[in-house]
């Protein structure tokens, strides 16, 4: 598993993309019009969407198709696929779903990635994974794609980095407004998201030109007033109300409005999970919650160990190391939220 510094920044938790000639990219796939017998759908994202610690692996465990990327049976593209399966629109709806834990906005569109999921790895080591194609030829996005979502971004964000300066009682908030030499701002870090993200969308318009592409935000991973958090290893460990305030309003409202924005600019939708989860965040009591904290409940293949030498023992208290994910009622609550946009937009094709 990797260091917090870089798991917790996908939670809340690079580079810009050049835009690739499709031919190029991706294999040549000839249209088949209104006469297919099935929608295609895409997902895309990072362990936000790929559902992290909640449901089952998919594929199985023992499965030799296994790719280190931590999909589940609980994430919301796999709830919406079992719903548009019981309730299709005028046709059945395919889903290929590509997220990966950990994945930057990089790896939807040009970087392979290298998958470090602590589950069962290929010889008991996490670095043992193969690398993996960009996201969106490993869903071979062509002219048959009818509808693509895609959520990622946020691992750009400094959460982690946060707790560790907050172990090191150096204020957060402070540090990323006036970062030592060598060390990216928070401005800058927003500048260059949203210049990668909005390349992003363009890549995947070009690589799926017939396709609606719609753009998933992050729910409220953090309360409304930092004041309301009381800490501890099932919460947020240290990090102060003021910092968790910054990391709120500087960082992960800010995340939500490039994406929602840079969607906005090319005609994309938009689903907020933020709006809905208010209330739900880490924070939250135990069983209001909809993000897990540093340690917190997961399936008990899922490592308790907190990785990096972090001064947090998640086994003590009968927890996993759940580095600050949605549970399983955070993606419930997406789901219905993601079906909807789908659906709508294959009514409407």
């Amino acid at each position: 598993m990797r260091h917090p510094a870089t798991r917790l920044r996908t939670r809340v938790p690079v580079l810009g993309l050049a835009v690739l000639a499709v031919t190029l990219l991706l294999p040549s796939v000839a249209a088949e019009g209104s006469s297919r017998d099935r929608y295609e759908w895409a997902a895309l994202g990072d362990s936000y969407t790929a559902g992290l610690f909640i449901g089952d692996p998919r594929p199985a465990l023992g499965s030799t198709a296994r790719d280190g990327c931590d999909r589940t049976t609980g994430s919301y593209p796999d709830l919406v696929r079992r719903t548009l399966a019981a309730r299709p629109p005028d046709r059945p709806v395919r889903l290929t779903d590509v997220s990966c834990d950990n994945a930057t906005i990089a790896n939807i569109t040009r970087e392979r990635q290298q998958p470090a999921s602590p589950v069962q790895p290929p010889g008991g080591d996490p670095a043992g994974w193969p690398v993996v194609d960009p996201q969106i030829r490993r869903a071979r996005l062509g002219e048959r794609a009818d509808v693509v979502t895609v959520g990622v971004g946020a691992i750009a964000l400094p959460f982690g980095e946060c707790l560790e300066l907050t172990l090191a009682h150096i204020p957060c908030a402070a540090y990323f407004a006036n970062p030592p030499e060598g060390v990216e701002g928070l401005a800058a870090k927003l500048a260059r998201i949203r210049d990668e993200y909005g390349r992003m969308l363009d890549v995947i318009h070009r690589a799926a030109p017939h396709a609606t592409v719609i753009t998933v935000g992050y729910p409220a991973v953090l309360p409304e007033r930092g004041s309301a958090c009381g800490g501890g290893p099932t919460q947020l460990g240290p990090i102060t109300p003021a910092d968790i305030d910054w990391l709120r309003e500087d960082a992960l409202k800010a995340m939500n409005t490039i994406i929602r924005t840079e969607a906005a600019k090319r005609g994309d939708r938009y689903v907020d999970r933020y709006t809905s989860s208010v209330g739900h965040d880490v924070c939250a009591p135990e069983d209001t919650r909809w993000i897990e904290g540093i340690c917190g409940d997961a399936e008990p293949f899922w490592p308790a160990a907190v990785p990096g030498g972090l001064p947090f023992d998640c086994a003590a208290i009968g927890k996993r190391a759940t580095l600050l994910h949605p549970n399983a009622g955070e993606h419930a609550n997406a789901a219905p939220l993601v079906e909807r946009a789908v659906r709508e937009a294959l009514l409407e094709r």
